[in-house]
């Protein structure tokens, strides 16, 4: 079920350092919901088809010099824009607002701020940021770290040895992101983003020793608020009757948000070396992504490659080849 998501404008007047000219109420009370975001010049030109009202308004050295010129020939652009009550209004290059702007966003009720940045760098930050707070989401029952700067995201029923071996990849010096709950973002038609929940993160759950806190035992290094999720490994109890892959020929691949991510099945049983294993996993995901491919390589060399494998990227998924 597609859900609609929402962010402060108080967040974004903190993420930016905005200056506030008027807010028609509280800014933790005014919700942005729509990532997308206007340079309103077909509008004060008076083209109002298809203008979402939803969308935070940028206006810059461009919009406001038309404005000046509007008003010395009498043309009332300014009024019919904001009439339209749009989800808010930034001035950009901290340029001087007309007193007919601020009295029109009173009387419609229309946020009003303005920021030093320039136009093109202040809209770059804004969609990144707008993209992140209002991406599609879920919540999945796992463990995030990055290793060797590869976000791994470690599925696997209670108990089967996931904290643990988060743990160990710590101590190895690698970074935890979020341990139990991982909440996973679709921040771009290619990349999926994961983080803890604020309540919960930096925390990790050891049976036998209970709640510890990873950023006050290992040190700011230890961890990382968000990372991408490049790998998902699902690690399950050995079974005797089960084949498991030992090429790495045929890559699995799992469906998160629409996007399609490689993914590793690890059997857990007494004596393997998670950690070193999946370390191994992580630098071996890099080299596919980089064109290397080990067992393919392998049966070149054993003459065993009947030409139905390509070690060469595609365009459109280069995981596919596998």
């Amino acid at each position: 079920m597609h859900t609609n998501f929402s962010v402060s404008l108080d967040k974004i007047l903190n993420e930016f350092s905005l200056e506030v000219i008027y807010l028609p109420d509280s800014a933790d009370k005014i919700l942005i919901s729509s990532a997308d975001i206007n340079r309103p010049g077909l509008q004060l030109a008076g083209f109002f088809e298809f203008f979402d009202s939803s969308r935070l308004q940028i206006l810059g050295k461009t919009e406001m010099e038309y404005l000046t010129r509007a008003e010395e020939d009498g043309k009332d652009a300014l009024d019919a824009f904001i009439a339209q009550k749009p989800a808010g209004i930034m001035i950009t290059r901290a340029l001087e607002i007309p007193e007919r702007m601020k009295s029109l966003c009173e009387e419609y009720r229309v946020p009003l701020m303005r920021t030093e940045d320039a136009t093109s760098s202040f809209m770059s930050g804004l969609i990144s940021f707008l993209n992140v707070e209002l991406a599609p989401r879920v919540t999945r029952h796992g463990v995030l770290v990055e290793v060797y700067g590869e976000g791994l995201l470690i599925l696997g029923e209670s108990g089967v040895g996931k904290s643990e071996t988060a743990i160990e990849l710590v101590k190895r010096g690698h970074r935890l992101i979020a341990d139990d709950a991982v909440e996973i973002r679709k921040v771009s038609g290619k990349t999926l983003v994961g983080t803890a929940p604020d309540n919960i993160r930096y925390y990790i759950e050891l049976r036998g020793i209970g709640i510890v806190n990873v950023r006050r035992i290992f040190g700011m290094g230890a961890v990382k608020q968000t990372e991408k999720i490049d790998m998902v490994i699902n690690m399950e109890p050995w079974n005797s009757e089960k084949v498991y892959d030992r090429m790495g020929v045929d890559g699995e691949t799992v469906d998160i948000l629409g996007l399609t991510v490689p993914s590793l099945t690890i059997p857990v049983k007494p004596g393997r070396n998670l950690a070193v294993i999946i370390e191994v996993a992580a630098m071996n995901n890099r080299q596919k992504k980089m064109g290397y491919n080990a067992a393919l390589e392998l049966l070149r060399n054993l003459g065993m490659d009947d030409g139905t494998f390509t070690d060469t990227p595609s365009p459109k998924d280069e995981w596919q080849r596998y």
